[in-house]
């Protein structure tokens, strides 16, 4: 985890103490579920609880411990005992390693899809409140980057906002997927431990029992998992690169907010830069790379191994706290961008009214002319537009093989901009639910 990309309340699911805690509340709850089928005594599950609930882990004493066992979960054992005393022989009854590893992680995960759910809801908040102020504001479409036919800047928000929407849908069910709870004992047969207490902790840590446990539970659930933010990772960028190029000096349809006393250049002090948005770019190749470490970690040995263990210790922080930091930040983005209406309609007549060459070519083929003679009369005057800067409706109105088949006047009709903005509100209704 990287301080300059991680925002506080991310970071804490990660940091040791949290991770200790939720361990102590796992061996906790599977000792009161002891305790309760007669497996160990009530008052040394009652004693557990209140001696480790008191108790600040020392993250410090444990890494000292650790240092001699080589191994992390019996170091806290160890330290854990410290704190209850002789109870503590009832701790970790019949469970192995991975019942508190895997149970935890899928702790701290589904705690992280939580929030990047609410960074969702803030992201879509914000387009949704621009592309309503900008439903009706006309800029010119681009396809190969090049002028196309005319959109709305409503719309481009509009088509963000559904992508963020199947984003949150998937994260809902990412989350869904990983919350399991394992606590079956060595290679998950529970010979030493009933299963009526994995039912019991899962339930008391939001989670449901794994149906079948190999002593881990199966990592093609965290495959999907940061598959998934991989993918909205990427629709981030799709978005931080479209107002990347919106930014361009000779574009400048919108832009990033430029704060008092910000600078763009420690050489030229003229300089604006999408700098948020490059810095989005960058942080979503950075949660793409985690998902193909995360998918091969699906192929384990037998039950079990841990080569599986390291890639997560850095995947699973570095994941979430940077899509976490990444939302954060394109909701910001969004909230603040300034955008630029005259220049999308300087753009727009910027080509003469060549966008309505799909129309004219339309028209032509609806008065009895050939698809392919329809194309050769429009694209002729068109390049005359392209080449030589004329205008599109004058070559076309002095053309005679067009104006044989289209008079004048309708060849005007056909340069109202409305007609590319007729079914707004029909993409608005399905986006939205309203207009």
């Amino acid at each position: 985890m990287i301080p300059r990309y991680s925002r506080p309340e991310m970071t804490s699911i990660w940091e040791p103490q949290t991770r200790f805690r939720i361990w102590f509340e796992i061996e906790a709850h599977a000792a009161t579920a002891s305790a309760q089928i007669g497996i160990i005594p009530e008052a040394a599950a009652q004693k557990i609880w209140e001696k480790g609930s008191a108790a600040v882990f020392d993250v410090k004493r444990i890494d000292e411990i650790e240092a001699v066992t080589k191994h992390d979960v019996i170091a806290f054992l160890t330290h854990l005992a410290e704190h209850v005393g002789p109870e503590a022989r009832f701790v970790h009854q019949g469970m192995t390693s991975s019942d508190v590893l895997d149970t935890c992680l899928n702790v701290q995960l589904v705690r992280a899809a939580d929030l990047l759910i609410a960074d969702l809801d803030r992201l879509l908040a914000a387009l949704k409140t621009r592309a309503f102020e900008y439903k009706n504001t006309l800029t010119i479409g681009r396809s190969h980057g090049i002028h196309a036919e005319p959109t709305t800047f409503g719309i481009k928000l509009a088509f963000a906002y559904a992508e963020f929407e199947r984003a949150r849908t998937r994260l809902i069910a990412a989350k869904k997927e990983v919350a399991t709870c394992a606590i079956s004992g060595a290679v998950g047969t529970f010979a030493n431990v009933d299963p009526r207490i994995e039912e019991y902790v899962a339930e008391k840590m939001g989670l449901v029992p794994e149906p079948v446990s190999t002593q881990i539970i199966p990592r093609d659930r965290h495959a999907m998992y940061f598959a998934t933010l991989g993918v909205v990772a990427s629709s981030i960028e799709r978005l931080a690169t479209e107002i990347r190029h919106l930014q361009r000096t000779e574009v400048l349809e919108a832009e990033e907010y430029f704060s008092p006393g910000q600078k763009g250049s420690s050489a030229m002090p003229h300089k604006r830069n999408p700098v948020l948005s490059e810095n989005l770019t960058g942080l979503a190749r950075m949660v793409r790379a985690y998902a193909l470490p995360a998918m091969e970690n699906v192929a384990l040995w037998h039950e079990r191994d841990i080569s599986h263990s390291s890639v997560e210790r850095m995947i699973g922080p570095d994941a979430t706290v940077t899509l976490d930091f990444a939302l954060a930040r394109l909701a910001g983005i969004i909230e603040k961008l300034v955008v630029y209406p005259e220049n999308m309609k300087k753009n727009l007549d910027k080509l003469g009214g060549l966008h309505n060459s799909q129309r004219v070519l339309l028209a032509l083929t609806q008065a009895g002319v050939s698809r392919e003679d329809s194309y050769a009369l429009v694209q002729r005057n068109a390049m005359k537009t392209w080449e030589h800067g004329k205008d599109f409706l004058t070559e076309l109105k002095a053309d005679s093989d067009v104006t044989a088949k289209i008079p004048p006047a309708s060849l005007d009709a056909m340069f109202d901009n409305d007609y590319h903005t007729a079914h707004v509100d029909t993409i608005f209704r399905r986006v939205f639910g309203t207009a």
